[in-house]
């Protein structure tokens, strides 16, 4: 069911604001480190460039803005009691090397073009205000993906209040630390604490995002409910043996870490592949010395853990770590993890989840079917913003799947429609009794 406040609104006017999206989207991806890939990274140059296009994007629908102490770009929609809390909305402005150019940066755009639809005026002075009994805020969060320093959801950690201060002496590949990066891009680390955000100052969080998979696709339908976010874990580890002759020595004394790391990701593999929503990913293997003529005397290389819930995710941790053993074993090999991340899975508010759900049900007009949900395996900043706020996730389709690659992609159409259900769960929240 339509919104009353929506229902007069034409379709063009989303058709307009999906095609504002996208050439944002589009201007957005010219700032890059990296000439002809997307790559923007946490507090960099470019960092505080689209920090800029935002809070001018922000300014323009009548938001007040600011820049935290973590670096996030922040707008704010205020509702007529200043003191309301807000409903926030957004995503991450943040890439990996050589992205496309819609993952997280959509759910802004989006957020700021339901500012936009839903913004009603204010006082005499010409300002926009809430029509809801909660602010709405949007946020562009600065490093959800953890490309500079191997630490995924800074941004969205420090607004959560959880911040470990060991995190200042994480250093980037030219051995900047996280500290002097902060200063550099002048930030005070001392006043991090700031960025907290509290539960009585939020009524939850909503985002819109490209779903990173192909099921939408597949099934033919644009929108999604999402479930729940996938719990994470993320290793280093090392195999170790002897680097020896490549010539001289028989295959019987060799203690090939190279091989013993391959044999170990074709385990991951194998085992994953056989549970049920668990996916261990090798992203990075390394050999050494590196040398075309030596049996390699060490490899490392990076695990990345998925699964819905965090009991099966641990139990084929533990599977894995018996598999390697073996393997090792029979090599003649040693091996050892260091674990670089870990997250527990998030399970979306039902609340909210029931206002993204009447949003795609306003758009589905006389069709009978019921919005599709989905689990997330890909992590998003929510994952940090559940521990002070309820959390509600919208997947938008994304073509075959691609994701964290330059041929990343959603339709004006797909955007268009999914502009009406953001918004429609906005309003739908309005219209709930506070809890």
């Amino acid at each position: 069911m339509t919104d009353a406040r929506l229902a007069g609104i034409a379709p063009e006017v989303f058709a307009a604001a999906a095609r504002r999206v996208m050439a944002r989207c589009d201007e957005l991806a010219r700032v890059t480190a990296d000439d002809g890939a997307i790559t923007r990274v946490y507090l960099s140059p470019e960092h505080a460039r689209v920090n800029r296009l935002a809070a001018e994007w922000m300014r323009e629908v009548g938001m007040t803005t600011r820049q935290d102490p973590a670096g996030n770009q922040l707008g704010r929609l205020a509702a007529a009691d200043p003191d309301a809390p807000a409903l926030m909305l957004g995503s991450h402005l943040d890439t990996v090397i050589d992205a496309g150019r819609f993952d997280g940066i959509i759910g802004v755009l989006m957020a700021i073009e339901v500012v936009r639809v839903l913004r009603v005026p204010g006082a005499v002075d010409g300002s926009w205000r809430s029509p809801f009994p909660f602010a709405i805020e949007v946020a562009a969060f600065s490093d959800e993906e953890g490309t500079r320093f191997g630490k995924a959801l800074l941004g969205s950690s420090a607004v959560a209040g959880a911040w470990d201060d060991d995190w200042w002496a994480l250093t980037d590949s030219d051995g900047i630390t996280l500290r002097e990066a902060y200063r550099e891009f002048g930030l005070d680390p001392g006043r991090i604490g700031e960025a907290a955000r509290t539960g009585d100052q939020l009524v939850g969080y909503l985002e819109a995002h490209i779903e990173q998979g192909p099921e939408l696709d597949r099934r033919g339908e644009a929108l999604a409910v999402v479930s729940s976010i996938a719990s994470a874990r993320r290793f280093q580890l090392t195999v170790e043996g002897e680097a020896r002759h490549a010539g001289g020595t028989p295959y019987d004394m060799r203690r090939d870490a190279l091989l013993g790391a391959s044999e170990a990701a074709l385990a991951v593999e194998r085992i994953c592949a056989a549970e049920h929503h668990i996916i261990g990913t090798v992203g990075r293997l390394e050999a050494f010395p590196g040398a075309v003529n030596v049996v390699p005397g060490e490899a490392r290389f990076s695990l990345d853990l998925r699964g819905e819930f965090d009991e099966a995710r641990d139990r084929v941790w533990q599977s894995l770590s018996r598999e390697l053993d073996e393997i090792m074993g029979r090599r003649g090999l040693r091996w050892s993890a260091r674990e670089m991340h870990s997250a527990p899975a998030l399970f979306c508010d039902p609340l909210l989840q029931d206002v993204v759900r009447a949003g795609i049900g306003s758009t589905l007009g006389s069709r009978p079917a019921e919005p599709i949900t989905l689990f997330s395996p890909a992590g998003h900043d929510g994952m940090t913003i559940g521990s002070v706020a309820p959390v509600g996730m919208l997947f938008l389709r994304n073509p075959d799947g691609i994701s964290h690659h330059p041929d990343e992609a959603v339709s004006v159409a797909d955007v268009a429609v999914g502009l009406r259900a953001f918004a429609e769960a906005v309003a739908h929240l309005g219209a709930e009794p506070a809890r």
